[in-house]
């Protein structure tokens, strides 16, 4: 079995990836191949192969856990975890909202500068959820507490997030929906939505 462990040491009151001209939008989903997503139930199958009758090589257990959709099918989505491992997972079982895994220790701090206030260490392995990135920092949130981290500290956050020289956020995805289409109903993009 495999889990993924929570890990942040708060500070006072107080918590690899293809390129954007590689994706490709011509899917089941209309989403762009790779892309990263995460787990949405605490308890997750990942299968051999694109059914059910497929063995379960992987149980997750751990929602919010990034993983990078690398393949698709109309229901069923491989996708590559945090160490490695590929598998295939029910789309139903993935969620748009993203997230990353620490590589290393780092700090959050009250701003996407080196000497801003520090507002929680990360251990590593410790999964956050990802608001945005801008210049190679990634603006995060974990247990309520919210700041900035180098991205280049994440597994999760795609190359161009990653360059301390980019001044917008994120890159260009031109087969990205809309905000309102990726709603799940509840506030959180949808790794699929209904059509």
């Amino acid at each position: 079995m495999k889990s993924a462990v929570l890990a942040l040491a708060l500070i006072g009151s107080v918590q690899a990836a293809a390129p954007a001209a590689a994706q490709s939008c011509d899917t089941f989903s209309g989403l762009p191949v790779p892309r990263f997503v995460s787990l949405r139930f605490d308890e997750a199958a990942g299968r051999a192969g694109p059914s059910e009758d497929h063995p379960i090589a992987w149980m997750y257990q751990r929602a919010g856990l990034p993983v990078q959709v690398i393949a698709e099918t109309p229901d069923w989505r491989r996708v590559r975890d945090p160490d490695g491992e590929e598998v295939w997972m029910h789309r139903r079982l993935l969620s748009g909202r993203r997230a990353v895994r620490a590589l290393e220790p780092s700090d959050m701090l009250a701003r996407p500068e080196g000497e801003a206030a520090l507002v929680a260490r990360i251990e590593p392995d410790a999964v956050l959820w990802l608001e945005r990135c801008r210049a190679g920092w990634c603006r995060l949130e974990a247990d309520g507490q919210r700041g900035w981290a180098q991205a280049a500290a994440f597994w999760g956050v795609y190359d161009d997030e990653a360059q301390p020289s980019r001044a917008l956020e994120g890159s260009e995805r031109p087969c990205y929906r809309t905000d309102n289409e990726l709603a799940d109903g509840q506030g959180s993009p949808a790794e699929d939505p209904a059509r």
